[in-house]
């Protein structure tokens, strides 16, 4: 067997490394963070946006108290959703698996799939996080690490949600790069526990609900940022990097958004059997990238990046960007409260737009003319 070449892990984040192993570069201490205007600014000048490091926050009472509803809400939901796509995942690469889940929102998924798996089966899944950028890739450096101590075909991506499919676009590039650079088998498939985009196979729900982890966010993923890839940072032999929020550890929820659902999963294992057997296999249709360009159209928005759809990332959105106006499939719809609060606090107007298969969607200010 070939001697292992890839760096060991570092600890990092406020999750137990029983529950997911990072694999990325701590640069808490090197780099240094910018606005929420200036990279807006810089992202729509050119810049990549992950050559930056976002300034977080403690997040305000608002936000936490929206966290909390949220997540009482739909904490059996959310424990439905995992539990189903766990058991597809184990259907479909069997009880060996290996989850990769897609940082930072696929991270506290992941945590939920292989909390389920253990509570389920008893079996202790591996489960790391790894770094994959819109238009950069995934890192490389990471997979190496995985392949290194597991075997390719057992792997089985993770994320939160989708959107536009933008990250799904980007994994099937970089699963293809990887299997023909390195001679492996990994497949393409991405679970998630909501795909109101249509864009994977394995998934918990196609319905577009809020998921509580995308109100907050390091405090709700392990204390971890978003990841960076700068190499004024980053060396061709490190992983991507991350800052761990050490600093807003008394503001941490990640770990009570884990234990919250998964006290959950006793109730609900019947409801997933359910769910499981009321699923038909339907493969992925893309159409809400057919609705987005139509969006893109019928607003006149040279950039696609700025059409945020979806209610996790409508709730981005309004929480971390500079919004323009928010779209709604229904002006009627419950579960789109705290999206009415957000777009008032921050005097954003709302339209009802019903030729969507999202339940909403935001759009973001281009910030110079002919964007």
């Amino acid at each position: 067997m070939p001697a292992k070449t890839m760096k060991p892990p570092v600890p990092m984040g406020s999750y137990s490394q029983k529950d997911v192993v990072f694999l990325l570069k701590d640069i808490s201490d090197v780099m240094p963070e910018s606005s929420t205007q200036d990279r807006e600014e810089a992202v729509q000048s050119g810049t990549h946006y992950s050559e930056m490091l976002p300034i977080e926050y403690k997040p305000s009472e608002e936000y936490i108290s929206l966290f909390h509803l949220s997540l009482a809400q739909y904490k059996e939901r959310l424990a439905i959703a995992a539990g189903v796509v766990a058991e597809q995942i184990i259907k479909e690469r069997g009880k060996g698996a290996v989850l990769v889940s897609l940082a930072r929102a696929g991270t506290p998924i992941g945590i939920l799939i292989k909390r389920y798996i253990l509570f389920k089966y008893g079996i202790d899944v591996p489960h790391y996080s790894v770094s994959i950028i819109r238009g950069r890739g995934i890192d490389e450096n990471a997979m190496k690490y995985i392949f290194e101590n597991h075997p390719s075909e057992s792997i089985q991506f993770v994320d939160g949600w989708t959107g536009k499919g933008a990250i799904k676009k980007e994994l099937n590039e970089a699963v293809d790069h990887l299997n023909k650079t390195y001679g492996t088998n990994i497949s393409d498939t991405m679970a998630v526990l909501a795909d109101p985009g249509y864009c994977v196979t394995i998934y918990g729900t196609r319905g577009d609900f809020l998921i509580p982890s995308a109100c907050l966010n390091s405090t709700v993923s392990g204390l971890v940022s978003r990841t960076v890839l700068n190499s004024e940072f980053i060396s061709p032999t490190d992983y991507h990097g991350a800052k761990y929020y050490r600093e807003l550890e008394k503001e941490d929820l990640s770990l009570h958004f884990i234990e919250t659902i998964a006290d959950q999963f006793t109730l609900v294992k019947e409801e997933v059997e359910r769910h499981l057997e009321a699923m038909t296999a339907s493969e992925p249709t893309w159409q809400g990238l057919t609705d987005i360009k139509k969006i893109q159209d019928d607003f006149g928005i040279e950039n696609i990046n700025l059409i945020k759809p979806g209610v996790g990332e409508t709730t981005r959105v309004l929480l971390r960007r500079v919004p323009w106006r928010i779209l709604v499939k229904s002006l009627d719809n419950a579960d789109l409260e705290h999206i009415r609060l957000l777009a008032e606090e921050r005097n954003v107007p709302i339209e009802e737009y019903p030729d969507m298969s999202y339940s909403c969607c935001g759009l973001i200010k281009p910030l110079k003319e002919g964007n």
